[in-house]
């Protein structure tokens, strides 16, 4: 299975004043950091080698999560440094320790879904790029892509269109090439870097059965946890 990139590195500005002195990802769960939760899900999924790109809680986060051996996985970091590099930035400096081809999410995501299925299609696809979306009709918060026959036609989370059905659900496959364009140490959105694959016709889109849980804000918090909840019980 291919590695997973988890971006962890952002300020969390919107879960203040909790987040003033610990990171997302520590965030207590079912009285647990979501960080367990999530590398457990993985793991669970078929993933053995995780890279976190983490910023100005990172030593909070590696101090607790370790070498990832107590999970059964390979954990490895990957800091921002003095400056924030974003999303795109942090994946950027991330390239040296990854291979050709890797997953990237975020870490405030709990992605329950098939992840070998979503492999498969993307070594069929013959694309540099995949983007994995949910059919949200703005249900959970605006929709900001169109797709048609499994290829991404338009990504956009600033205009909105009325036919944008699909929602960018946060798990995404490269290759390590698309980042060759992108100067090393400087700051930039992932967002970007997709946005320009779609405009170049270089990005395919997987759509995924079930809604996406994320722990950005108080309601999305609730819903995770009790989503966690109630799969610890069937499971």
């Amino acid at each position: 299975m291919l590695p997973v990139v988890i971006l962890a590195g952002g300020l969390a500005t919107r879960l203040y004043p909790v987040t003033q002195k610990i990171p997302k990802s520590m965030i207590m769960i079912d009285g647990r950091p979501f960080i367990d939760h999530q590398l457990e899900l993985l793991k669970e999924k078929g993933i053995s080698h995780v890279i976190l790109c983490v910023g100005n809680f990172g030593k909070m986060i590696e101090s607790y999560v370790g070498d990832g051996s107590r999970f059964g996985l390979d954990v490895q970091y990957s800091y921002d440094g003095n400056i924030l590099l974003g999303t795109g930035g942090a994946v950027k400096k991330a390239a040296r320790m990854l291979p050709d081809i890797f997953m990237i999410m975020y870490g405030d995501s709990y992605l329950d879904i098939n992840y070998n299925q979503i492999v498969q299609q993307f070594i069929e696809g013959m694309q540099p790029a995949l983007m994995t979306v949910y059919r949200n009709r703005n249900a959970f918060d605006t929709s900001n892509i169109i797709m048609k026959d499994a290829k991404i036609l338009k990504y956009d989370k600033k205009s909105r269109d009325p036919s944008m059905e699909y929602i960018d659900f946060g798990l995404i496959v490269v290759q390590k090439r698309v980042f060759d364009r992108y100067p090393a140490n400087e700051p930039f959105d992932l967002s970007l870097l997709l946005s320009r694959l779609v405009d170049e016709g270089q990005i395919l889109g997987h759509e995924v059965p079930t809604r996406f849980f994320e722990i950005g804000s108080p309601s999305g918090i609730k819903e995770t946890e009790e989503y966690i909840r109630k799969r610890r019980q069937v499971t």
